[in-house]
């Protein structure tokens, strides 16, 4: 497989429409009495408005949750409070409609999709209680390489999941979906995920390493040293991000990157859920500058990679309730502000304009009158 040169994206991908969006915040200050009432409701609906490119905003009607799937490798150092090759379990919760995100979605009307790329399940597993054809159609390889000894992918891998990300964003696209909210299913995702970070902003493991699942502190400190050795593979390839993906991500990240940096292309809006998202947004950022112009960060998950990430892409995360469940749940609670955004974009009345104050005149006094003896 070849004939993939990602820096196309640099040139491909557009800035949303800045004329519409000035638009759009002019019709706010004419609906909105007095200005700045409904706060930063208003750079939402603005938002809306330059990446649909039309005022006022139509309503997000066809959200969908899209969770990337895959283990890693590393999760078998135990850096995750989940045995490492058990993301199928993540998987098959979500499909059964048990998770969080089911919750959410069901609560806010998203639709759900979940594709394998990388789970690392048995074949006598799989025998037994196969997964879907529709979610299973896109995988990649059976988990990633260990990222402080080895490579996550080689080389082929990591273009095969780069353009299935691609291919889920022209999916999407055609299909009607107005809004993707953005997550993954793994185990071991936030390590890979620290690495690039901590890679891309040039910062020391310490400074990414989060609790990720709910990791101990002997956890943690066995994750600060898997990213440490895997910073020293991933540093000799940081001129090449699809390299990068191979030497240190996975098969999510890859097919995360592929997604958002052609989901610019196809002018698609979407909401970052975790840190893994995150990460996967700074690699596209290397690519495509313009690419994060097209993204909106759902809330902050207390993970100190996922800030740093957001930080260096200049994303404000729209909620702070302290989620760190990822699995895309981060990004579906922040659905409900930007619907409400659009539906005000599109339904309030425009106010008339209040009427100018009328200059007061100063009077003469009267004369004095005399007395009267």
């Amino acid at each position: 497989m070849t004939g993939l040169n990602i820096d196309d994206f640099g040139s491909l991908v557009e800035r949303p429409d800045a004329g519409v969006r000035r638009d759009s915040h002019d019709r706010w200050q004419r609906v909105v009495r007095p200005a700045g009432a409904l706060g930063k409701l208003g750079e939402l609906a603005d938002w809306l408005a330059s990446v649909q490119g039309q005022v006022p905003v139509r309503p997000v009607s066809r959200p969908k949750a899209l969770l990337f799937a895959a283990d890693h490798g590393v999760a078998a150092l135990n850096v995750s409070a989940r045995p490492a090759g058990t993301a199928v379990d993540l998987v098959r919760r979500v499909l059964e409609g048990g998770s969080a995100v089911n919750v959410l979605a069901r609560q806010y009307g998203a639709q759900i999709r979940v594709v394998d790329v990388g789970l690392a399940a048995g074949p006598e597993d799989l025998a037994k209680n196969p997964l879907p054809p529709e979610v299973t159609a896109h995988h990649v390889r059976d988990g990633s390489g260990r990222i402080d000894i080895e490579d996550a992918l080689t080389a082929e891998e990591a273009e095969q999941a780069f353009r299935t990300g691609m291919t889920i964003a022209d999916e999407e696209a055609d299909s009607g979906t107005d809004l993707v909210l953005l997550g993954d299913l793994s185990v071991g995702g936030t390590t890979a995920a620290g690495v690039l970070i901590a890679a891309l902003c040039g910062t020391d493991a310490s400074v990414v390493t989060g609790r990720g699942s709910g990791i101990d502190d002997l956890a943690w400190m066995r994750k600060c040293s898997a990213i440490r050795d895997a910073l020293r593979r991933a540093r000799p390839v940081l001129g090449d991000q699809l390299q990068l993906l191979a030497a240190t991500g996975g098969a999510d990240l890859a097919a995360l990157t592929g997604f958002l940096l052609q989901a610019g292309v196809r002018k698609l809006p979407v909401v970052l859920d975790g840190v893994v998202t995150a990460a996967a947004a700074l690699v596209a950022q290397r690519v495509a500058f313009r690419a994060p112009d097209w993204w909106q960060a759902g809330q902050a998950g207390g993970e100190p990679g996922q800030a740093k990430a957001l930080d260096r892409l200049s994303l404000d995360p729209l909620l702070d309730q302290g989620v760190t469940l990822g699995e895309g749940t981060g990004a579906l609670l922040a659905l409900p502000l930007l619907q409400a955004a659009a539906a005000l974009s599109a339904e309030l009345p425009e106010q008339p304009e209040a009427p100018e104050a009328t200059e007061v005149t100063e009077q003469p006094e009267a004369p004095e009158q005399p007395e009267i003896p």
